[in-house]
């Protein structure tokens, strides 16, 4: 079952029935407004992950320590509304900002939408399944740990540089 909210109309050159308003997600992110913008994000969790800077190359290495407010089973912040309050350095991502993230993965749904790109199959957008991101094994859900419990970040490294 797709999650669109969509009508079709009938062409009356044509004959032929045609979709007349596409889905928001498909919209460009320009075009998209707050509520839209918020859905984009497929819970995989993988922004709220700690990055590494090497401060004499500047190379950021990804971790499997997630920020104390990702909910490691759901792969949702615990508190999005009020993160900032807990975690000042919590960043907000927006359509004027998205380029300055590079770590961010080529999966995120941001990402693929900033660059004009369509969401994948297993995008709970397009098959209205919200789990099916974990089953694609695209999230975090299983191989990150909290900060809380983590130690030094050093220790957890798991990619090579972004």
């Amino acid at each position: 079952m797709k999650a669109t909210r969509s009508w079709w109309r009938r062409n009356s050159r044509s004959g032929f029935a045609e979709l007349s308003e596409r889905a928001f997600w498909e919209k460009p992110i320009e075009a998209l407004n707050r509520e839209e913008w918020e859905a984009l994000c497929d819970g995989c969790g993988k922004c709220c992950l700690h990055k590494v800077e090497d401060e004499d190359t500047g190379r950021i290495y990804p971790t499997n320590v997630a920020c104390k407010l990702l909910d490691l089973k759901s792969c949702r912040c615990a508190d999005y509304r009020h993160r900032r309050m807990h975690v000042p350095d919590c960043i907000r991502l927006n359509r004027r900002s998205i380029d300055s993230y590079p770590w961010l993965p080529s999966t995120c749904a941001y990402v693929l939408r900033a660059n004009g790109n369509p969401l994948p199959e297993w995008h709970y957008l397009v098959c209205g399944d919200p789990e099916a991101v974990h089953r694609a094994g695209i999230s975090v859900k299983g191989r990150a740990i909290s900060e809380l419990h983590a130690g030094p970040l050093e220790n957890h490294i798991v990619e090579q540089p972004l």
